[in-house]
């Protein structure tokens, strides 16, 4: 799409002359995000100051039609920040202040732009906690945590983003400016529209500042990782645990080649796997009393020796702990560096686990692809990387989009669904019809027109393109 003059000099006129970009190698460098190889650049590049600006540009767009995608950090992994469509390409970047931490009543206002490790570290000095840690949380942004509804390690116990979200100032398709809700704990009051907007992967309005709530910080964690001879059984551990009464702060699952291929991508990741091990879980435990803790650790080894595992690690210092969550982040940029691959989401039920991961297999073996499954198991999270290897590019663009289908049909057979933490975006909304009914898909089409009639801002996204 190639925007007119008339067009460019008012955005100009908008940000200035120094912050609007339309040379390729920016439009390119805007035009991707970590999802696969798609690179989708929009027309022009537009770096807005403030929330005022913002409104300027969504009028703008709104008045001409112009398609408007949102841009955050570009680590998502649906494509919903590609600009499918060209048009104005919305970049957030200059928008990353922490605003305000209200130390009184346990909240924090910030800017989209701010990294979710920094507000993090930020609120932890004063000793407050805010738990939503994503893999990507190093480079990922808040504003993107709230269109995608990120979850990370520790939702098992804490929640995802949604849960901390208060209140959200956006700007609509029309460039009017409202907040959706209070900065309370507690609101009957009408229709919520801030949860609304939590997950609607910026089609519904554009996120300027959200206020998000925060809890006091636990001084004490035990982390242990457990190796199993039979991956199932490590699936099967993870419900028992809950079965006996503990809640870890964190419950994570991963395959033998994950943590193969990432002892061999990231360096200093010092622990013994032995060729029968097939899976291992990560459990964390947090608190405030270490004897409490110990003891919860103990009943969690309790319930994992009735399975068939090998001798089970304590992480006995900070550096070890380090060290343990530095190879599960990396187990994502790991499957990455070593094949070309597709990246899926799965969510269960955490009993139905096993079942999950034995059904992908053998949808895998039917259509001839490998894949290396990780993820969140304390909440049923399950990352499918479906891995090309050896496979031909006929196989690659035939079988795999089968297969996926069929591993969503299971998901969703097992009641679960299509994405429990990455957003549906561009490349999965062709399969949201398995998850949903034709009543369900036009109920949210039509919460879309309402919002965004002329269809302007990130098009193209969560819904099918057929029903």
């Amino acid at each position: 799409m190639l925007l007119a003059k008339e067009i460019l000099d008012k955005l100009t006129a908008i940000v200035g002359e120094n912050y609007i970009f339309t040379d390729q190698e920016t439009r390119n460098h805007y035009g991707h995000d970590e999802t696969e190889d798609y690179v989708f650049p929009p027309s022009v590049v537009v770096k807005p100051a403030n929330t005022q600006e913002i409104s300027e540009i969504i009028k703008l767009a709104n008045d001409y039609k112009i398609p408007t995608t949102p841009i955050g950090a570009r680590t998502g992994l649906s494509g919903g920040a590609l600009s499918i469509y060209e048009g104005i390409g919305l970049s957030m970047e200059r928008l990353n202040k922490i605003i305000e931490i209200d130390e009184q009543n346990l909240q924090v206002t910030v800017e989209p732009a701010v990294i979710t490790q920094v507000l993090r570290e930020t609120v932890a000095e004063k000793g407050l906690f805010y738990p939503v840690d994503p893999s990507s949380m190093g480079s990922c942004w808040i504003g993107g945590n709230v269109a995608e509804n990120s979850g990370g390690a520790r939702a098992v116990k804490y929640g995802v983003t949604k849960d901390y979200v208060l209140n959200l100032e956006v700007v609509l398709p029309s460039g009017e400016i409202i907040w959706t809700g209070a900065n309370t704990l507690k609101n009957s009051t009408g229709y919520n529209l801030t949860q609304l907007m939590v997950g609607s992967e910026g089609t519904l309005g554009v996120i300027t500042k959200i206020v998000l709530k925060l809890i006091p910080k636990n001084n004490h964690n035990v982390l242990m990782l457990v190796p199993f001879y039979k991956a199932h059984e490590a699936c099967e551990a993870v419900s028992a645990i809950f079965r006996a009464g503990i809640t870890p702060s964190a419950l994570e699952f991963m395959e033998r080649d994950a943590i193969d291929w990432t002892m061999h991508y990231v360096e200093g990741i010092n622990i013994t796997i032995k060729p029968e091990h097939q899976a291992h879980l990560l459990i964390e435990v947090d608190g405030n009393y270490p004897d409490i803790l110990m003891q919860e650790a103990e009943k969690i080894l309790s319930v994992v020796e009735a399975f068939e595992i090998d001798e089970v690690l304590f992480a006995d210092t900070e550096d070890q702990k380090n060290m343990l969550w530095k190879m599960r982040r990396a187990v994502g940029e790991a499957v990455k560096s070593n094949s070309i691959y597709k990246e899926e989401d799965t969510v269960v039920p955490r009993y139905m686990l096993p079942e999950l991961l034995k059904g992908i297999k053998e949808i895998g073996a039917k259509h001839g692809f490998k894949s290396v499954c990780y993820g969140h198991a304390g909440d049923g999270n399950l990352h499918v990387n479906i891995i090309k290897g050896n496979m031909t590019d006929d196989n690659w663009n035939t079988q795999v989009p089968i297969g996926i289908r069929e591993i969503f049909q299971l998901t969703v057979a097992l009641k679960g669904t299509l994405s429990g933490e990455h957003g549906i975006g561009y490349v999965q909304k062709n399969y949201m019809n398995i998850a949903f009914s034709k009543a369900n898909l036009e109920l949210m089409e039509s919460i879309k027109r309402v919002f965004d009639p002329n269809n302007v801002l990130n098009p193209g996204k969560i819904f099918p393109d057929s029903n």
